[in-house]
């Protein structure tokens, strides 16, 4: 295996983390279409068992990059991978809401983890000319985890049928979930065979053993080169003092942080990982039906896939900024087109229709019959009333595509431009960002604030989403999210510096402002 072979190897490793985070992002909105009427969750607790691991990662992400300052990112990786396993397991085998949400919970605590340090060591291990690309790998593999998540809840959705003895609606969600343990294990199997960060083992004063993996990623030549420019760095690290998390706040610090959590926070109140988590029932929303809505999904993770490859093959080509200015507007159009398709629909079942559902109860919406409603709220609250949530949940999709006129094809084209824009642009341009923007010194703690809050923000919009799209309505939640975009676009045009083609230590002298 050459060198440049061997370094995209072990940062395709590394990344796997980030597969695994799409993995569970992806299956929970398949899930959900059978957990919630199961257990009965009302909005507010749907919206937590789908932000749990969104807020346990935010505590993780601001302390995983300074405990791995101590132990090394190496050993917090593989711990990392044996607590998704965990996760998986006992999501499986929920026999409550609250068991299920602590299980999401402890698979939280592993992908925050894991979304820092993975940036953080391929940063570490690669070069100026590749950095990007390699760092982008955590994106790829998320949004491959994503593709594998809905192919996997498609086919399970599929075979889930009424002759099937196997698969039924109380466990099929159970197998959703408990795949997961074998890519967990998967990825624990190969940290074994990945090195320990270079520029981590000279912060611990094993240089010997640095320069041996340099070597073995670089080369002789380039490794040489490598040694020459963290030994410069470092000598100026050690006649600093300890750090503390006050530090971060440096005047010189100051624009650099700024950057990291405008970009930071505009990557998830946009709501991205609202349309994921929740991708299942926002195609219910256009009436496409529930068997569409699935399909839908690996749609939307298949267009993922392309436009991250697009961003891999653009990112040390065009550079940071032009990348995230492009795709955020592009984030703004979509959402702004998604919020005009939704607030067009109108709704109205049929007597005829009613008498065609299959499920209990359904002769209660007979006195709904023909009344046509304007927008999507009232009309979903008075099924609700008439049938009671548990059975409104369990065929919200058959209903809902019954009743909706809404010109789908629209609103289906807002939300997969949404997802593209975002893959080439704040998806995996933010990480590559971080990695970038902060001295090693102050790498660990400074990733780990940022992160924290991105996760924050990610868990607050997933949490109050299903409740949002109840009480605010489709429409006017995309409208929102679409015009925070935009707000975000002209911030970004200000401020955004370039990165591409610059070593670390290069970027460190010519961004701290002394």
């Amino acid at each position: 295996m050459n060198n440049k072979t061997y370094t995209i190897f072990i940062s395709f490793i590394v990344a796997l983390g980030g597969f695994l985070f799409g993995f569970d992002a992806g299956i929970i909105s398949g899930v959900m279409s059978y957990a919630g009427p199961e257990f009965n969750l009302n909005e507010i607790q749907s919206g937590w068992v789908v932000s749990a691991p969104s807020f346990a990662a935010m505590f993780a992400m601001l302390f995983s990059g300074r405990l791995s300052d101590k132990i090394g990112r190496k050993k917090l990786l593989i711990f990392v991978a044996f607590l998704y396993a965990i996760s998986a397991i006992l999501s499986a085998l929920s026999i409550s809401y609250e068991m299920l949400y602590i299980a999401r919970i402890i698979g939280g605590i592993a992908f925050g983890a894991a979304l820092v340090l993975a940036p953080i060591y391929i940063a570490e291990i690669s070069t100026a000319e590749n950095r990007g690309k390699l760092v982008s790998l955590q994106q790829l593999n998320i949004v491959f985890g994503f593709f594998a998540a809905f192919l996997s809840n498609y086919f399970f959705n599929k075979y889930n049928t009424q002759e099937s003895a196997f698969l039924t609606d109380e466990n099929v969600w159970r197998w959703m979930l408990g795949v997961e343990f074998i890519p967990a294990v998967f990825y624990f199997i190969l940290l074994f065979f990945v090195p320990k960060s270079p520029r981590w083992l000279y912060l611990k004063g094993s240089f010997e053993e640095a320069k041996k993996v340099l070597n073995k990623i670089h080369g002789s030549e380039r490794g040489s080169l490598e040694i020459a420019a963290i030994e410069k760095n470092i000598l100026k690290e050690k006649n600093k003092s300890e750090l503390k998390i006050k530090d971060i706040l440096k005047p010189s610090l100051r624009f650099i942080l700024v950057v990291g959590l405008v970009v930071g926070v505009l990557q998830q109140i946009t709501g991205i990982n609202a349309v994921y988590f929740y991708a299942t029932s926002i195609f219910k929303q256009t009436g496409i039906g529930t068997d569409a809505a699935f399909s839908s999904g690996v749609l939307l993770s298949t267009i993922s896939v392309i436009f991250t490859f697009v961003a891999i093959y653009l990112i040390d080509r065009m550079g940071r900024r032009p990348l995230l200015l492009i795709g955020t507007a592009g984030i703004a159009i979509s959402l702004l087109l998604c919020a005009y398709g939704f607030n067009q629909a109108t709704y109205q079942l049929s007597k005829e229709k009613i008498n065609q559902f299959e499920f209990s109860d359904s002769q209660k919406l007979l006195p709904l019959a023909d009344t046509l409603y304007k927008d999507d709220i009232t009309f979903k609250n008075e099924v609700k009333a008439a049938l009671g949530n548990k059975i409104y949940s369990k065929n919200d999709g058959a209903i809902l595509e019954a009743a909706t006129t809404i010109n789908a094809n629209l609103i289906l084209i807002g939300i997969l431009g949404f997802i593209a824009c975002f893959a080439f642009s704040l998806g995996p341009v933010m990480w590559v960002l971080l990695s970038e923007l902060y001295p090693i010194k102050y790498r660990g703690l400074a990733i780990g604030v940022i992160a924290f809050i991105n996760s924050l923000i990610s868990s607050l919009v997933q949490l109050v989403f299903p409740w949002e799209l109840s009480h605010l309505g489709n429409a006017f939640t995309f409208f929102v999210f679409g015009a925070i975009a935009f707000v975000g676009f002209f911030i970004m045009l200000k401020i955004l510096p370039e990165t591409k083609g610059k070593s670390l230590e290069e970027l460190e002298i010519e961004l701290i402002k002394n």
